[in-house]
């Protein structure tokens, strides 16, 4: 009896380890978008950069298929001014496996919303954005 209750306190601390470490890990993932979505409402490059890896990608499809580092992207003609529509953001979903995560956003501008497809790894202890793919769903009026 000893044994089995001793097993089970030991599976229930690496549960609950695993646990704390996963809840941890969100933490720092979710810190790491909302670098990205702050930086983006506020147009503010320094803020931005702070969620991406530098070399990030950030892929599309307009005309045809368009592929830039993401902080040039994304940075280009950032002056510090917030944007002056209303912009709500959002976390959709947030899906981790070891160093590996990915995490879908929605960007909501008043006539158009970015849908944001992030991939992230654990680069060097901290959670990065190593690549962007977007969708630009049109809204109706």
């Amino acid at each position: 009896m000893r044994k089995i209750l001793l097993i089970i306190i030991v599976i229930m601390t690496a549960i609950t380890t695993e646990l704390k470490a996963q809840q941890t890990d969100l933490q720092h993932i979710e810190e790491t978008v909302n670098y990205y979505l702050t930086g983006l409402v506020n147009n503010d490059a320094k803020t931005l950069t702070k969620a991406f890896h530098p070399t990030a990608t950030m892929k599309w499809i307009g005309d045809d298929y368009k592929e830039v580092n993401a902080i040039e992207g994304l940075t280009e003609g950032m002056d510090g001014t917030p944007h002056k529509e209303k912009i709500t953001t959002r976390v959709v979903s947030v899906n981790i496996a070891g160093d590996a995560a990915s995490a879908q956003l929605e960007i909501q501008f008043p006539t158009f919303t970015y849908i944001d497809f992030m991939h992230l790894l654990k680069v060097d202890g901290e959670w990065k954005i190593v690549s962007k793919i977007f969708y630009t769903r049109q809204e109706s009026k």
